[in-house]
């Protein structure tokens, strides 16, 4: 398995945990996965948009105590 960075955003509002997202997006390798702790319900529907958005894959959502753990897969490298 794959380990996973993470972005810990729990106690924040939205927009603050998908533009946490979006920033370590910015910075990670092709194919790279990461986790993004929240607490924020709405994480839930912005960061699976937002992956959708920028051609990533969402690789699982769950929930434990209130904290949601999202994982997504960012898009890969172009091969042209």
């Amino acid at each position: 398995m794959i380990a996973a960075t993470v972005i810990d955003a729990r106690g924040h509002k939205c927009p603050v945990p998908t533009l946490r997202l979006r920033k370590a997006m910015e910075t990670a390798a092709p194919g790279a996965r990461l986790t993004l702790l929240a607490t924020d319900p709405m994480a839930r529907i912005d960061a699976p948009f937002l992956i959708d958005q920028l051609g990533g894959s969402v690789i699982g959502v769950e929930e434990t105590d209130g904290v949601l753990a999202i994982t997504v897969e960012t898009p890969a490298a172009p091969t042209d």
